[in-house]
């Protein structure tokens, strides 16, 4: 027998919870909604949701004129409310709150920059084209520069993209880590130019990095269960494989492999923020079974 114990931490954050709970409130009386861009970053919850009638839009060019479009906790740039009040659309807004505030503070960040005859630089470390980071760009009009590691911000640095003379101010998308946050900011720190850090990662996502790394050292294997597009799937789970090697990253139940496991292991589920606990329930039990 193996010994299958799941992570209480892990499962939806607050934003994604309230997002898909306004969903399934909708399409309990209305028989179609759409998203525009998918609702959460895992293939099996959004397959469970397109069977209650939820549509992934990739546009809203693709929604019915005076149809319902609903906003995902990821959030958007302003031009996308415009767009959709031209085309009558009904807007449910699920903008996560953490991401609204961190958009105000960007927006400010911006104005101050650029107050007084100053040219001062934004710089966003994320993932480039991540829903989240383009609607924190459309904020600015996409002034800022954005950086997804420390070998983008060499190589800025190298390009002369980061105009030292000038002030700089730094923000994470919600969802990154924040040891390489922490690192790029001590780099840029390094080359003397007067930089402002804001501390703009979830708390929430933030505090699961710690939780996770004593959870991956105490188990023998560990199944991160996450969709393959979650980026904040794939930080977790390399945060899981840089403490404990026997790390696998499934999407469900069909990848499990049975030569992962031998009887008296101890075997740690967990997952994204975008990961359902039904999901990771489903990926215990089938372990479980495995060695019955």
């Amino acid at each position: 027998m193996v010994n299958v114990e799941i992570d209480p931490g892990s499962g939806f954050c607050g934003g994604v919870i309230r997002a898909i709970s306004r969903a399934e409130d909708f399409l309990s009386r209305e028989a179609c909604l759409y998203s525009l861009g998918a609702i959460v970053h895992n293939e099996a919850e959004l397959s469970r949701l397109r069977g209650k009638g939820l549509v992934t839009a990739r546009s809203l060019q693709d929604i019915p004129s005076g149809g319902t479009v609903l906003i995902r906790a990821h959030g958007e740039p302003p031009s996308t409310y415009v767009q959709a009040a031209q085309r009558a659309l009904t807007v449910i807004d699920c903008s996560c709150p953490v991401v609204l505030q961190l958009q105000q503070r960007i927006r400010e960040a911006y104005a101050r920059l650029h107050s007084d005859g100053h040219s001062g630089q934004l710089i966003i470390f994320g993932r480039v084209g991540h829903a989240e980071v383009l609607g924190l760009l459309g904020q600015v009009d996409g002034d800022a520069l954005v950086l997804e590691n420390m070998q983008m911000l060499e190589d800025a640095l190298a390009a002369g993209a980061v105009d030292l003379s000038e002030p700089v101010e730094i923000f994470s998308q919600t969802t990154k880590s924040p040891a390489e946050y922490k690192a790029l900011c001590d780099r840029l720190m390094a080359t003397g130019v007067q930089l402002t850090v804001h501390q703009t990662i979830c708390g929430q996502v933030a505090s699961r990095h710690e939780r996770l790394s004593a959870f991956a050292r105490r188990h023998d294997v560990i199944l991160f269960v996450s969709g393959r597009m979650s980026s904040n799937g794939k930080v977790l789970s390399d945060l899981c494989r840089s403490v404990n090697p026997a790390t696998y990253l499934i999407g469900g139940v069909g990848e499990i492999d049975p030569s992962w496991f031998r009887d008296g292991q101890r075997v740690g589920v967990c997952g994204a923020t975008s990961t359902p606990k039904w999901l990771l329930e489903e990926v215990a039990g089938a372990v479980r079974a495995l060695h019955q």
